[in-house]
């Protein structure tokens, strides 16, 4: 398999063929009761490898090359990078529409200021155990056609 999952605190960081990170799956643990004990219980999920109906994955969306504080460029530089910009963001809109993703997040992203990160639900074809190999398996066909469209 190409993507391998590696659990991290309570979410899994994905990892492509090359051992670098190419996002992360946050599972929906459901409603948790009480709120105080969640960590206890979701750790307890984690060990039982409970079933899931889901989650979000979170991807690397656009690097602008344009935020940084050593730039400086002309303005045939710059408008190449928002034209490549744009190009990347029309790529997204059809991934969403074509795979009716409504329901998305756009955040910049908290490694790098000049990359913006989108976070989009995942829900698996059946109950999943919380196991790295089963979750993988799950999104895997979805991470292979990004890599596809050239979107991770």
């Amino acid at each position: 398999m190409l993507w391998k999952l590696d659990l991290d605190e309570e979410y899994f960081r994905i990892y492509d063929s090359k051992k670098m990170i190419a996002g992360y799956f946050d599972p929906d643990y459901g409603e948790i009761f009480p709120k105080n004990k969640s960590d206890e219980i979701i750790s307890q999920m984690l060990k039982n490898h409970d079933k899931i109906s889901g989650g979000f994955i979170m991807v690397p969306m656009v690097k602008f090359g344009l935020f940084d504080t050593d730039l400086e460029a002309d303005i045939d530089t710059v408008e190449t990078q928002v034209t490549s910009v744009l190009d990347r963001l029309k790529k997204w809109r059809s991934f969403l529409s074509e795979q009716n993703l409504k329901i998305h997040f756009i955040r910049i992203s908290h490694t790098d200021q000049d990359m913006l990160t989108i976070t989009f639900p995942f829900t698996f074809s059946k109950p999943t155990p919380l196991d790295k190999k089963e979750i993988a398996a799950e999104i895997s066909p979805t991470l292979d056609l990004l890599q596809k469209l050239n979107l991770l």
